[in-house]
Order: C-alpha cells, then structure tokens, then sequence
C-alpha cells in the first residue's frame, strides 16, 4: 500500500512537471510572438508617419 501511494506521487509529480514545462514554453513563445509583432506594427507606424503624404485626401462627392 505505501509503495502504491509513493508511485502515485511520483507519477502526478512527473505529470505535473511534464505539464508545467508545456505551459511555459506556450507562454514564452506567446511572450516572444507579441514582442516581435509590436516591434514590427511600431516599426511599420512609424515608417508610414514619416513617409506619409503631407496632404490629405479628400473624399469626393
């Protein structure tokens, strides 16, 4: 009986890290995916703020 119970602890243990570890990597890649995609919309921002055309278009009716 006691060894059954250190078995079932040992193998949520493991389960419970193998899952932890799936987590983390989804979370950092995520972290990572968000960061770069920011980097690029500011980047992309900016290039159009500065190379934009100074007049505005008009809407005509």
């Amino acid at each position: 009986m006691f060894w059954k119970i250190v078995g079932a602890l040992i193998v949520a243990w493991i389960a419970f890290m193998v899952l932890g570890s799936v987590i983390g990597f989804v979370f950092k890649a995520v972290l990572w995916i968000g960061i770069i995609g920011g980097v690029l919309f500011l980047g992309t921002a900016a290039y159009g703020a500065i190379t934009g055309k100074k007049a505005s278009k008009r809407i005509s009716r």
